[in-house]
């Protein structure tokens, strides 16, 4: 029975990511979801794109070739030209010594050729999120997409990472079709979904905004549940968040019913959403009085509320003087207590996550020469 659910949400997935059915995207129901067009925002935290690292190692690679890049790229195309095998080290190489498109074209004719001759070998090194490092870092979104969905190097791109980083890639640039289709591909080549997976996923549906898309969630959400995985809240307030712009109260509401914690800013704004698509203005009145009067410790976080959120409940309320009273009096307590944000809902779900800062470390050894005096003598004098 199982196999069988399994399998039709297969196909379901199948047939709904095709980009040609997903149709024009629809119009939300509410006024919050805008959004700059010019905004570009990534979904993965810095150590997963681990950019940083990545050009770190680049300044590594040129130090140890001495800076000779051309010297070293003319020895590779003479090692191909005689199909002599590839290295690890010398793949690795060229990768971070990549530079400009023509120098990646170069590296993918070495990654073809090293995929060749070890495709049957099972390595511990995988390439496949360095490659995508290096198109992240060119915005070569095309020739990601390219590589990743050829036949010829299934397997080089094994591993989860090296599909969200191109999803990310894509949903940075606001290619929502063509990610879809990375997660197909993901979804065809075996590739296990994780966190980070699912929460590109959903995102991508949410932006897209069909009646498709918010059926690809209600998929991907039966087949974690068939395996017995939690979704990351993340993941979960993308999806409630495209049943709303649907239209579908019950199913956003059954998606939210599934959110384990609901302590975070995001809930508390769909919350209120869900109340006002379902009708409940009694009670979104009463739960809005209610935090203004909690008088919380400065340390504890107090819950925040997009303007535009409110808004679109104030909406909603003109018809209820009553109501609308005891919202305006809440209104301007949230305001006065610092608990209102311009933020729209969109800027909250798709926030760029936030990680610790990493401080690239010096090429050099040792204590660096300086003229000037370091600060811990300044403060000693």
């Amino acid at each position: 029975m199982a196999t069988a659910l399994v399998r039709s949400s297969q196909r379901i997935l199948r047939e709904t990511v095709c980009p040609a059915a997903l149709g024009p995207r629809a119009v939300g129901a509410f006024g919050c979801w805008s959004f700059p067009q010019q905004a570009k925002r990534c979904l993965l935290t810095d150590n997963i794109v681990q950019l940083q690292e990545f050009q770190q190692k680049k300044l590594e690679a040129g130090f140890s070739i001495q800076g000779k890049k051309d010297e070293y790229f003319r020895t590779i195309e003479k090692k191909l030209t005689k199909n002599r095998l590839i290295f690890k080290d010398e793949l690795k190489t060229v990768l971070h010594l990549c530079q400009t498109s023509d120098d990646v074209e170069l590296a993918k004719k070495v990654v073809y050729r090293y995929h060749a001759d070890n495709r049957n070998v099972s390595l511990e090194f995988r390439f496949g999120p360095l490659f995508m490092r290096l198109c992240y870092e060119l915005n070569l979104e095309s020739t990601a997409l390219e590589l990743i969905k050829d036949k010829a190097l299934h397997g080089f791109f094994a591993d989860s990472t090296s599909f969200n980083i191109l999803m990310d890639m894509l949903f940075k640039n606001g290619h929502y079709e063509c990610a879809l289709e990375v997660l197909l591909e993901m979804k065809n080549q075996g590739v296990r979904f994780n966190s980070e997976t699912y929460i590109l996923a959903f995102a991508v549906c949410y932006k897209l905004n069909s009646s498709e898309s918010c059926k690809i969630c209600t998929t991907l959400l039966e087949e974690a549940q068939l395996k017995g995985e939690q979704l990351p809240r993340r993941a979960l307030c993308f999806a409630v968040a495209s049943a709303l712009k649907q239209n579908d109260v019950m199913k956003a509401q059954s998606f939210y019913s599934q959110i384990m914690s609901t302590e975070s800013r995001v809930c508390s704004n769909l919350k209120i959403l869900l109340q006002v698509a379902s009708g409940d203005l009694e009670g979104l009145v009463k739960s809005l009085e209610a935090i203004s009067k909690t008088r919380a410790s400065v340390c504890v976080k107090k819950p925040e509320f997009s303007i535009s959120v409110l808004s679109t409940a104030r909406e909603k309320l003109e018809n209820d003087p009553g109501l609308c009273v005891r919202f305006e009096e809440t209104f301007a307590k949230l305001q006065t207590l610092g608990q209102l944000t311009p933020l729209t809902l969109d800027d909250l779900l798709c926030r760029t996550p936030h990680t610790k800062m990493h401080r690239v470390k010096p090429l050099w050894k040792g204590r660096p020469r300086t003229l000037r005096p370091s600060c811990s003598v300044l403060l000693v004098e």
